[in-house]
């Protein structure tokens, strides 16, 4: 039996992954991580959506230590978000460490469970700008855990390459376009669906939706070339 650990979020990004993961492995585990995030409609949405999915079970695990560490917009409420960079040239959105816990977490679980694999919405493509999103820290990173655990986890990044037009699509392909657009939560300042439209997370996730309702044909076949789908 082909077992997946999906880091679930209940946004645009874990949810497209969920759905592809129902599709090609016989049991999905999901886990979603609270940080102390700023909005906490973030895991109401992703217990929703887990539940509504059937997957095999899904896990909701306290690191409020993360939020207590990492000093981010996403973790400070008097911090507003702001699409500028910092002085370190990283937006102030970044949440310090937050990659490296949740997938060495999540490599835990799967170890629990019996899963061979741990996906993760992370993108190189069209990403804000965090280094723990890079291909080059997920692979060193699954490295390590595989040698730590002494066991050949797997980590698996299905949007690594595809921009957000892309990423759309590939929701489109497994039939779940309209429950990604509609039940997800993405926004920066936890407005579900469509969001506030005005921070970046809600720019980025509305602009690759526009360039893909623009060219379903073109985007579905850049899709099919990146995956083989």
């Amino acid at each position: 039996m082909k077992k997946a650990v999906v880091v679930f979020s209940g946004g645009q990004d874990s949810t497209t992954c969920l759905v592809q993961a129902q599709a090609r492995y016989d049991e999905v585990h999901a886990i979603t991580f609270d940080y102390g995030q700023r909005h906490r409609e973030e895991i109401d949405t992703a217990r929703r959506l887990a539940k509504s999915f059937g997957i095999a079970a899904h896990k909701v695990m306290d690191v409020t230590m993360l939020g207590e560490l990492a000093v981010s917009a996403l973790t400070r409420d008097e911090i507003p978000v702001s699409g500028e960079l910092q002085d370190n040239g990283l937006p102030n959105t970044f949440v310090p460490g937050r990659n490296i816990l949740f997938l060495t977490l999540a490599s835990i679980y799967a170890y629990q469970v019996g899963a061979d694999t741990v996906i993760t919405g992370v993108c190189e493509t069209d990403f804000s700008g965090y280094p723990d999103c890079r291909d080059e820290f997920v692979k060193a990173l699954n490295q390590a855990v595989s040698l730590g655990l002494d066991r050949g986890i797997r980590f698996e990044t299905p949007l690594m390459w595809l921009d957000k037009a892309e990423t759309w699509a590939l929701a489109d392909h497994y039939g779940h376009l309209d429950t990604v657009r509609q039940q997800t939560l993405t926004c920066y300042n936890g407005i579900q669906g469509d969001g506030c439209g005005t921070c970046p997370a809600c720019e980025l996730r509305s602009r690759g939706l526009n360039q893909y309702l623009a060219d379903r044909v073109g985007v579905m076949a850049r899709l099919h070339k990146k995956t083989g789908l």
